[in-house]
């Protein structure tokens, strides 16, 4: 199963195959043009990643942790300075393992699909959705093999 969020229509599509189960009006972080770059910068991320945490009662309802910075963030993190060597190895390693990534880096972390209002962009950088929406998803979240976020 997939989940595709396009951040320029702000809608979440869950796919089994070819098959829409869920089409969901989303709202962005609180500066939703560009991927994330930094802690604190307001930015969703862009690029795939995947569910690494699960919480049925998160700050905002049921919440599903994406394993954001993936390899890619890290990567281009390091190369423009943001990033030190010592957090980009801990990121590629968390990734390489399967575990949660460090969100205590320089880029920021706790990235989630969470519900919410989905009539402006308000989060930190996550990604919201109504709490019907976020129902479905959550009933499905064991069988999401990714999370595409597209510009």
């Amino acid at each position: 199963m997939q989940v595709t969020v396009d951040k320029a229509l702000r809608r979440l599509l869950l796919l089994d195959g070819q098959r829409e189960l869920l089409n969901a009006r989303v709202a962005l972080g609180r500066q939703p043009l560009g991927p994330k770059r930094r802690e604190g910068d307001g930015r969703t991320p862009e690029g795939r990643y995947r569910i690494c945490m699960q919480k049925e009662q998160g700050k905002y309802g049921l919440s599903l942790g994406l394993n954001y910075p993936n390899a890619q963030d890290a990567e281009t993190a390091y190369s423009e300075g943001v990033l030190s060597e010592d957090a980009r190895r801990a990121i590629l390693a968390a990734i390489r393992e399967g575990r949660r990534p460090p969100w205590g880096t320089a880029l920021g972390g706790e990235i989630y699909l969470h519900e919410g209002p989905t009539d402006h962009d308000w989060t930190q950088g996550c990604i919201a959705l109504q709490p019907a929406d976020m129902a479905v998803l959550w009933a499905r979240r064991n069988e999401i093999d990714n999370v595409d976020i597209r510009p």
